[in-house]
């Protein structure tokens, strides 16, 4: 396939709501953001984070590798993304989860976020430990 400018993804303003956030990025497709969001663990996170993120990146991207719906599709690469340009600007330290996201999720997204805030916990707990 001959790449021509028609094919390019773009950068667009539309759905923009506000002057004061940037305009969207176009998504990246599945590989690259996947590549994308490895290299970023690696560049910005701690060891312990990194090895967590790597295999929750990794599980996420398993799971989702047979959808066919297009909009759960579009809404997984974007909110992956999202996710990529926190860690690469430091506005994730502290932050606290959206609850209109929270309210949208599924048991099964409930009992997957409950058990990271557990892995979570028992890491601080074992790294406390250590320090004693």
């Amino acid at each position: 396939m001959r790449i021509s400018a028609r094919l390019l993804a773009t950068p667009t303003a539309a759905g923009s709501t506000s002057g004061l956030k940037p305009a969207p990025l176009a998504l990246l497709p599945p590989i690259p953001l996947y590549r994308r969001l490895l290299r970023t663990h690696r560049k910005f996170l701690p060891q312990e984070m990194r090895l967590l993120g790597d295999e929750y990146v990794k599980s996420e991207f398993r799971a989702h590798k047979e959808v066919e719906n297009p909009v759960h599709i579009i809404g997984f690469l974007t909110e992956w993304q999202m996710y990529a340009q926190k860690i690469e600007g430091d506005s994730w330290l502290g932050e606290r989860l959206d609850s209109g996201k929270v309210d949208k999720m599924s048991d099964q997204q409930l009992g997957q976020l409950y058990e990271l805030m557990q892995a979570i916990q028992k890491k601080e707990r074992d790294s406390e430990d250590d320090d004693s």
